[in-house]
């Protein structure tokens, strides 16, 4: 399952013609490409999918959604002190026997 998430951009730089961002994603560093989000700043949010900035998000929906992604224990491998919600990652019988 491939996952997009908020991270806020704290610097802009170029590489090799290509507009990149230094983000931060929960204290986790990550370099991306903005082309998509050409626009886009530091300080700002943007949604992250597979190393590319693909959308603007405001400051309020971007605490919405890490906190959506916190609920539904996607953050769960991290060493966040959690457990996984209760039932992560069961598959339900209904649901292996449609699959075969």
């Amino acid at each position: 399952m491939c996952l997009a998430l908020p991270a806020r951009i704290e610097s802009v730089h170029a590489r090799d013609g290509v507009l990149m961002a230094q983000v931060d994603l929960r204290g986790v560093r990550q370099e991306v490409c903005l082309e998509y989000v050409p626009e886009a700043g530091p300080g700002e949010w943007v949604v992250v999918h597979l190393g590319m900035a693909i959308q603007h998000l405001d400051p309020p929906a971007a605490e919405e959604h890490l906190a959506l992604l916190e609920a539904i224990g996607a953050f769960a491998g991290e060493d966040t002190g959690d457990a996984p919600p209760e039932g992560a990652g069961e598959v339900r019988e209904e649901t292996r026997a449609a699959t075969g």
